[in-house]
């Protein structure tokens, strides 16, 4: 589900077969339609807002699970009764990064080993504003930053 071409063009070059653009009560009747009224298995909540959440819960299949993966903009989650009775399943937590660190990071500033097309600027240290401005902003998907 998105509405920034970048990156759903993005999810198509990665095997996505749908994309839906529609919010709210229109973007779950659309994710309905699309898996023959039941929802989805699994669903990655990657923005972090509350109602990025109340999307996720309401387009995954009873029993299925929502992770999420964007950093949460709230404090309480809105899953209730109505959520439990589905036996819906809510994971998700901070990225291991740094346990990659120490065996990537050298590679990855060699050049030897390309962090992926989601990254699609590089700042220094001292652009970082600029850098957080242009995903703001939707010029860019991810700033990698350089030491």
């Amino acid at each position: 589900m998105g509405r920034h071409t970048e990156r759903t063009d993005l999810g198509r070059a990665f095997g996505a077969t749908d994309v839906v653009e529609e919010r709210g009560d229109e973007g779950v009747e659309r994710v309905r339609e699309l898996t023959g009224g039941d929802g989805t298995h699994a669903v990655l909540e990657c923005v972090g807002t509350e109602q990025a959440i109340v999307t996720a819960f309401a387009v995954a299949r009873d029993g299925g699970t929502v992770s999420r993966v964007g950093a949460p903009q709230y404090e309480k989650v809105p899953m209730g009764f109505g959520e439990f009775m589905r036996n819906l399943t809510l994971t998700g937590g901070v990225a291991p990064a740094r346990a990659y660190i120490e065996e990537l990071l050298p590679e990855i500033l060699d050049g030897s080993l390309q962090p992926g097309r989601v990254f699609d600027r590089t700042v220094g240290l001292e652009q970082v504003p600029d850098g957080y401005r242009a995903m703001n902003g939707r010029q860019a998907l991810k700033v990698l930053i350089r030491p």
